[in-house]
């Protein structure tokens, strides 16, 4: 049977893929998604997923808009790193896919409640809307079969402070909300939490793109590299190639931009495809608190891995994986997707 996958998430350029890779996986089935303030605004979240959906041939999944501000700050967007709407140099259609009447917190406990045990449920964004779900219904750790969160720094830098992640940043009391919650969790249970320490290592270069355009069966194979020009487009016959193509190449360009190389950390389809894989991830136990108040530390996820804290564990830390096997399964999984709805009938 398929698992069960509810997702929230800031849809930029990696939660997209991340989506497509769900979509093109035939073990997993998405019940709902939660559209979470992040990288761009709810609003504009959400009228993204709607047509990353759309974009995938997706069939109708409730697609519920989250709260349009943290728990306890300001929002704080990045197009700088996302694009000026939050798929790059990309441009998709606007979705006639209704929202949900749902707040995102609704649709979290009401997808959890009806399947006990059975929903993974995957968080990419800031933890807002989770947090908010717990508020309204405490036994969700108890009530998930499992909670993978790509998010935090343990034994890395940050990528937006120098100690934290952008995910936690956006809302670190939402985190520290949802990490005190999940300590209620069976063992085997814990969040499955893939930080930057990893997802860092998961390194998309321009050989990807071309790899998934020849999967698909595209044309023609379209090169990229730091000499494109922003105003240049994708001509691909592939829609989904078409669109990768210019998602991430700005992606691209805003790493090099930022002396990384011209490549694309893909945080996001990596924890996807932990989500319906864990034996991709090398984990280890710790317990995991955000700090709140330090002037130079607020917002960093901070691992007690020797139990100084004498709390047990409440997360899964991955510390490690193989890229080459994800990338593997990104190019031959979304590769396969956009060959097929290219080839169905108008």
């Amino acid at each position: 049977m398929p698992q069960q996958i509810f997702l929230d998430v800031d849809t930029g350029i990696d939660d997209s893929l991340a989506v497509l890779y769900l979509l093109a996986s035939p073990e997993a089935r998405i019940t709902g998604i939660a559209a979470t303030a992040g990288n761009v605004p709810a609003a504009q979240v959400a009228a993204n997923t709607l047509a990353i959906l759309d974009l995938g041939g997706a069939p109708p999944i409730e697609v519920a808009l989250g709260a349009a501000e943290p728990l306890a700050i300001p929002l704080r967007t990045t197009e700088d790193t996302h694009g000026p709407q939050g798929l790059g140099y990309a441009e998709l259609p606007v979705s006639a896919r209704p929202l949900s009447a749902r707040t995102a917190a609704e649709l979290w406990v009401e997808k959890v409640r009806a399947a006990p045990g059975e929903v993974i449920g995957l968080c990419t964004g800031p933890l807002t809307n989770l947090a908010l779900a717990l508020r309204l219904e405490p036994a969700l750790p108890r009530l998930l079969r499992r909670l993978v969160v790509m998010g935090g720094a343990f034994n890395h830098p940050g990528n937006t402070t120098p100690t934290n992640e952008w995910n936690i940043h956006v809302d670190p009391e939402a985190a520290k909300e949802v990490f005190d919650a999940f300590s209620a969790a069976p063992a085997d249970r814990r969040p499955l939490v893939c930080a930057l320490d990893i997802t860092e290592t998961i390194e998309m270069r321009p050989a990807h793109l071309e790899a998934l355009a020849r999967a698909a069966g595209s044309a023609p194979i379209e090169p990229v590299g730091p000499g494109h020009h922003p105003g240049w487009r994708s001509a691909a016959s592939d829609p989904v190639i078409r669109y990768l193509t210019d998602a991430v190449r700005f992606y691209f360009d805003f790493h090099q931009l930022y002396d990384l190389g011209y490549l694309a950390h893909m945080h996001d389809p990596f924890a996807a495809a932990v989500a319906l894989d864990p034996a991709l991830a090398v984990t280890r136990p710790a317990t995991v608190d955000v700090e709140l108040t330090g002037t130079l530390t607020r917002a960093t996820t901070v691992a007690d891995w020797a139990g100084m804290w004498g709390r047990e564990p409440n997360a899964d830390i991955v510390i490690g994986t193989d890229p080459a096997v994800f990338f593997d399964r990104l190019v031959t999984r979304v590769g396969a997707l956009a060959r097929r709805l290219s080839q169905e009938p108008a």
